[in-house]
């Protein structure tokens, strides 16, 4: 996570004026002298660059980016309201106040946070920030002393969270998010998408899929840069729900986690898999009874993958494989594949320059049922950046090319 050069001081105040309709009549709710608040309103339009109001005799309009970034704006100010309201109801249970929502406006106490949940480590978080790690001990004392409650133990594994914020870093992480969207909102205004990017990307989704579309939206918005992350599942839904990843790409799961929404692009094939010098390459008319004497390299237990698979040989009266090697890594199962007699079951798409090599070959056992779906999931609600909706276009296009010129052919096969 790079630091966001905006404020969000400067933004809130952006917001006062915006809601008064100019700075003299933003100084009471502001309570702050109108030199101080124009002051933050010409720092917030010289770090973007552009003007956010027209300044008019009968008042401040927004201009077209004024508006964008009063958008970004109102994501934020809804996070950190249901962050302090829940503080407040905490607190009240046990007497005492938490500070005003203003106070929960700056963007570096935030950072501390997040860093710090994922370091556990002050002087490695004052290392990334560049300052003193007695800055960073300040930062989370203000913090937990704004909203009452205790947000870190410090235990002999580091700084961990406690409850309240393991709940309450998600929420930090998105309003950073929606902070660094504002400056490629801005320029996309201008015609312009830059900015990062970050794809939680599946197995399949990697292969072919994500480099098309990359190289084609590359093409048209140098620009842009993007970051792919190939943790588990279940990593890559919580950094989507917290705003650090823009969407995931790969098969869809049937319960998908609550507040992420999916998109398909089309169906895929699973099929079984070896190498081409294989003992069962050249048979025809395969049963599962031919498969029982070769080892098995699958997805880990528990995956969709795996679950299918299990679920078609209990159908099929067979005997459930029993891997010799469980991974999700798609180089070491390709190694492994190549150099032995061991048998895979997995969309051929994954593998298809060993297949356009003719290193590996599809087993003739059809698996009828065995289909993915294959798509995009986001999080509810989200309003993504430019770039990360330039991508979703662009993946749509690629999906339906690729549906409609082979992927579609080889699955209904």
């Amino acid at each position: 996570m790079n630091p966001s050069p905006l404020s969000l001081h400067h933004l809130y105040v952006f917001a006062g004026v915006a809601a008064a309709g100019g700075v003299r009549r933003a100084t009471e709710t502001l309570h702050r002298a109108s030199s101080a608040i124009a002051r933050s309103v010409a720092a917030l339009e010289g770090t973007l660059g552009v003007e956010l109001f027209e300044r008019k005799g009968r008042g401040m309009l927004l201009t077209r980016a004024g508006e964008l970034v009063l958008l970004r704006l109102q994501q934020i100010d809804a996070t950190l309201r249901d962050v302090r309201e829940e503080a407040v109801r905490l607190r009240s249970r046990h007497g005492g106040t938490v500070a005003s929502l203003e106070s929960l406006y700056n963007e570096r106490r935030l950072e501390v946070a997040t860093l710090l949940a994922d370091a556990h480590h002050m002087p490695s978080v004052a290392g990334v920030l560049g300052v003193s790690q007695s800055a960073v001990s300040q930062a989370v004392a203000r913090l937990e002393e704004i909203l009452g409650q205790p947000l870190f133990l410090r235990t002999a594994r580091g700084m961990i969270p406690t409850d309240v914020g393991a709940r309450w870093v998600p929420r930090f992480e998105r309003v950073l998010a929606e902070l660094r969207h504002i400056t490629a909102d801005v320029a996309a205004l201008r015609g312009v998408l830059e900015g990062v990017v970050t794809v939680g990307a599946l197995p399949l989704g990697r292969t072919q899929l994500l480099p098309a579309a990359i190289a084609r939206l590359h093409a048209r918005h140098p620009r842009l840069r993007f970051r792919s992350l190939e943790s588990p599942y279940e990593e890559l839904t919580a950094g989507l729900l917290s705003g650090r990843i823009d969407l995931i790409l790969g098969a869809l799961r049937q319960d998908a986690a609550q507040g992420l929404s999916t998109e398909p692009l089309f169906e895929d094939r699973i099929a079984l898999i070896a190498s081409a010098t294989h003992p069962l390459a050249s048979r025809k008319r395969l049963t599962l009874r031919d498969l029982e004497p070769y080892p098995w390299v699958l997805s880990r237990s528990g995956s969709p993958l795996r679950e299918a698979l299990d679920g078609f040989f209990t159908r099929h009266g067979g005997p459930l494989p029993e891997p010799l090697v469980e991974t999700g890594d798609l180089a070491l199962l390709r190694g492994l594949l190549l150099r032995g007699e061991m048998i895979t079951a997995l969309s051929a798409h994954q593998l298809q320059y060993e297949f356009d090599q003719s290193s590996l070959t599809e087993l003739n056992l059809p698996m009828p049922g065995m289909r993915r779906v294959i798509g995009m999931t986001t999080r509810a609600g989200a309003r993504l950046s430019p770039g990360a909706d330039a991508l979703l276009a662009e993946l749509r296009a690629c999906g339906t090319a690729w549906h409609r010129d082979g992927a579609g052919g080889t699955a209904s096969q």
